[in-house]
């Protein structure tokens, strides 16, 4: 069983069931329905509510205890997502496949996050969106959630740098309040980027 599969396999949802707010917030830049990729899903609760409001959605993780768990959640939401169990260290999408990219807190190791930003990023059709929220290095001075080694978090000019030749939309480093589940609760360092293939 992976370190994922473990923190699933425990009662009730580690993230909650609601969306992450800054995602909810930028989904009205889509037109519906819209075809969303969301790498790193987990539970769902992100998957499954951009289904409720219309979108066809992928989910893709490395743990089928969180891709069952979303697969019930949908169910029991009466909406239907397609789940993916893969490895992001070397699964590759369909390209020109999404017109949303959707990554919340998805904290690649340093030797395959570049890459595997690349290979996800031939998801998005011309004029795709690409939706990230992340924890900065200076999340590491609050306990509120994320990776405790600073080389898995997010600066903006990582960001740039990894989907270059996208038009930002939005770019934000600083100060947030997490109500996220048992997983992320209190004051936290984020980084939020929106920027959209031409």
């Amino acid at each position: 069983m992976n370190f994922w599969d473990q923190n699933f396999s425990a009662p009730g949802y580690k993230y909650g069931l609601h969306p992450n707010a800054f995602m909810a917030d930028q989904i009205p830049l889509l037109q519906e329905p819209s075809d969303v990729l969301v790498p790193g899903d987990g539970e769902g609760r992100n998957g499954v509510w951009l289904a409720q409001q219309g979108h066809r959605v992928t989910a893709v993780d490395s743990s089928v205890v969180g891709l069952n768990k979303a697969q019930a959640l949908a169910t029991e939401r009466g909406v239907h997502i397609t789940t993916v169990h893969a490895d992001l260290a070397d699964w590759t999408p369909e390209p020109d496949s999404a017109d949303a990219l959707v990554l919340i807190y998805l904290h690649l190791p340093p030797a395959l996050r570049a890459s595997a930003h690349q290979r996800l990023l031939k998801a998005l059709r011309p004029r795709g969106l690409l939706i990230i929220e992340a924890f900065h290095p200076l999340q590491l001075g609050h306990s509120s959630g994320g990776p405790k080694d600073s080389a898995m978090l997010f600066t903006l000019d990582m960001l740039r740098q990894d989907f270059a030749g996208l038009n930002e939309r939005l770019a934000y480093e600083g100060h947030t309040v997490l109500d996220e589940g048992p997983g992320h609760q209190g004051s936290a360092h984020v980084t939020r980027w929106v920027a959209q293939r031409p």
